[in-house]
């Protein structure tokens, strides 16, 4: 254990996590009112759409309108996803409004690059290298690792540390040979494989192979366990996390459907809070942006402290 961080990062994900894996069409002026009230409360990231294929993704057909219509906020960093060459180019179009970085990503599991992105560990190598060479030619940095499925997979089972260290190299590797100046890496626990144990090996094999990489951690609650990997995280001085405002979201390609998805945002700002860290987030506006996100979506979210409330009004009445 290593002392606590001072500040953490978090990079809220619920407009592009969330909305690209609810049943039901999602309005577009829905989903730009979410990103408009989580604005509110300022989180430092935001990843508010997704530049993906529309047949695969339809929740995402509308990224275009989504990205031309929210308000940015001085100081929120609004990021997009995509995972290609034309993805990037679609990205592109918003520069002026979205701060556009290049990812390489890896699974650590073969079975889930082959669900995910249809395909296997040595195809991806290929189209990553592609991809460097696109963001290169558009003067997109890239700089950062993305490992998906660090933890375990629902297709092939656990993943030991081991395998997940054998991937991040070849993804070192990969970075050296192009040229990349690699300055953080995202495990992701895409299926909710992981335990707070689990989480100090794999973050203390990663800081001993490369101690100047920053780690940030992507947990999804599927089996309860979210939280407590956060905390896990924290103890082991992490400072960047990825979460979803009400616990929205989830892997479209996890084969689980109706999981929880990412931790809730204001569940991991709560934690930090009570614990001391900053954040800079307002938890009330985003507690806020929760119901909202409720309302929009028509079901119960996840997130207990969005149905059980802070502790601010007893701390108040006391």
């Amino acid at each position: 254990m290593t002392d606590l961080p001072v500040r953490i990062e978090i990079t809220e994900e619920g407009p592009r996590e969330g909305f690209q894996i609810e049943k039901g069409p999602i309005a577009t002026a829905d989903k730009i009112a979410l990103i408009d009230a989580l604005s509110a409360a300022h989180p430092p990231r935001m990843q508010i759409v997704s530049f993906v294929s529309p047949k695969l993704v339809p929740g995402w057909a509308d990224a275009e309108a989504v990205a031309a219509g929210f308000t940015p906020r001085p100081g929120i960093a609004y990021t997009a996803l995509w995972f290609n060459a034309q993805g990037l180019s679609r990205a592109l179009a918003f520069r002026d409004r979205l701060s556009i970085t290049g990812s390489i990503t890896f699974a650590a599991s073969e079975a889930f690059s082959r669900k995910n992105l249809n395909r296997g560990h040595a195809e991806q190598m290929a189209a990553q290298r592609a991809l460097i060479a696109t963001c290169r030619s558009a003067g997109v940095p890239v700089e950062r690792i993305a490992l998906q499925a660090a933890f375990g997979c629902n297709y092939a089972g656990d993943v030991e540390v081991a395998q997940a260290m054998a991937v991040l190299e070849d993804a070192m590797a990969l970075a050296a040979e192009e040229g990349c100046a690699i300055t953080k890496v995202t495990l992701a626990d895409t299926m909710g494989w992981a335990d707070p144990l689990h989480i100090e090996r794999l973050v203390g094999a990663v800081r001993e192979r490369w101690p100047n990489l920053a780690v940030a951690l992507h947990l999804h609650d599927t089996r309860g366990l979210g939280i407590a990997n956060a905390l896990a995280g924290l103890r082991m001085g992490v400072a960047m996390f990825d979460a979803a405002v009400g616990g929205l979201g989830g892997c479209p390609f996890a084969g689980q459907p109706g999981a929880p998805g990412n931790i809730a945002t204001e569940e991991l700002v709560f934690l930090a809070h009570e614990m001391g860290i900053e954040t800079g987030i307002d938890l009330d506006a985003l507690l806020e942006a929760a119901a909202l996100a409720e309302r929009i979506v028509g079901r119960r979210l996840p997130s207990n402290l969005l149905h059980g409330g802070s502790l601010t009004r007893f701390r108040k009445a006391a």
